[in-house]
């Protein structure tokens, strides 16, 4: 692929101020939040990042993903990255409401982030008055990915109470969905059936908002699902579009190791798998935030030409679910 330089022009000095705390009303702790930014430039889209479980204390908080987060804020990006409640690093009661993994007070996190975003430009002054709040994107890995699907419409039934919930965020105007989870049903493993029941009733056929889903080829997630990497290409297969999907050969869960800078949990680290990532994600949300802008179909061109390619793209306009 052509560098991020040809393809962006020189990264921006970033600024990464966290943690910002917002009041949660509640919440069983008030929200922090990390916000990463370019240094200069005005009217910056923002994208919500939601990060995913593992096995380390803090990858699962506002203090992961910097491949990303740090990436999108250099290129012209202003990243939050909440710390949601399923976050090791806040060591909650186990038998509070929702865990272990708060799918639905994840969601709710990035609703209070947008209504927030005063409180957070108050709190970084060097912010202030420069974020274009028309164009917002939101963008997660695994459990993260989950949590982005449900504001960019996906449905599921709450195994709670039997209700249709509906998390759609209408203020988000794209999407990025990573290693995320697929469909529900027969496509489970025994473990997620049983402990993760919220999966069962996932439906993407309502999740309309544009995204972009990047699946590994090699991301099996034997304790999540019995379908194999096919489980996480679900949210582009069985959604409307307009989508596109990003397959990235020989890429497991890690995608690459975009939850951290060598992280040990990374089972396929590869630098260059991860700049793949960094380029087709901050390009894609360049040309779908700013209609015109020719950003995705250059990276996609780059990632064609290559003499090994690292992945495939393909991408669906139809509005009508598939049946």
């Amino acid at each position: 692929m052509t560098s991020s330089a040809d393809a962006f022009g020189s990264p921006s000095p970033v600024l990464s101020v966290g943690p910002v705390v917002l009041p949660a009303p509640g919440r069983a702790v008030d929200l922090e939040v990390r916000v990463s930014a370019p240094v200069t430039g005005d009217d910056l889209p923002v994208i919500l990042l939601s990060h995913g479980q593992g096995r380390s204390n803090h990858l699962s908080s506002m203090n992961g993903y910097a491949p990303l987060a740090h990436f999108w804020a250099a290129h012209g990006f202003v990243v939050v990255q909440p710390t949601h409640l399923s976050s090791a690093t806040l060591r909650l009661d186990p038998a509070t409401p929702g865990a272990p993994l708060f799918w639905r007070s994840r969601a709710e996190d990035m609703t209070r982030v947008l209504d927030g975003l005063d409180a957070i430009e108050a709190a970084v002054p060097q912010l202030l008055g420069r974020l274009d709040r028309d164009r917002v994107a939101v963008a997660g890995h695994s459990m993260g990915g989950h949590t982005a699907s449900l504001l960019l419409g996906a449905r599921l039934t709450d195994p709670q109470d039997g209700t249709e919930v509906d998390l759609t965020e209408p203020r988000i105007k794209a999407g990025v969905l990573l290693a995320a989870p697929g469909r529900g049903g027969d496509a489970l493993s025994a473990y997620a059936a049983e402990h993760l029941s919220f999966f069962l009733t996932t439906d993407f056929s309502t999740m309309s908002t544009p995204a972009l889903v990047v699946a590994g080829d090699r991301d099996d997630s034997p304790h999540l699902t019995v379908q194999g990497p096919d489980w996480h290409t679900d949210p582009y297969v069985l959604s409307p579009g307009p989508k596109s999907l990003l397959t990235l050969f020989g890429a497991e869960h890690g995608l690459g190791g975009v939850s951290g800078y060598d992280v040990a949990e990374t089972t396929d680290e590869d630098p260059e798998r991860v700049a793949t990532v960094q380029r087709l994600t901050s390009a894609y949300l360049r040309s779908e935030l700013h209609p015109g802008d020719t950003a995705w179909k250059a990276a996609c061109d780059a990632l064609t030409a290559a003499p090994v390619p690292l992945g495939r793209v393909e991408s669906k306009e139809s509005a009508q679910a598939p049946s």
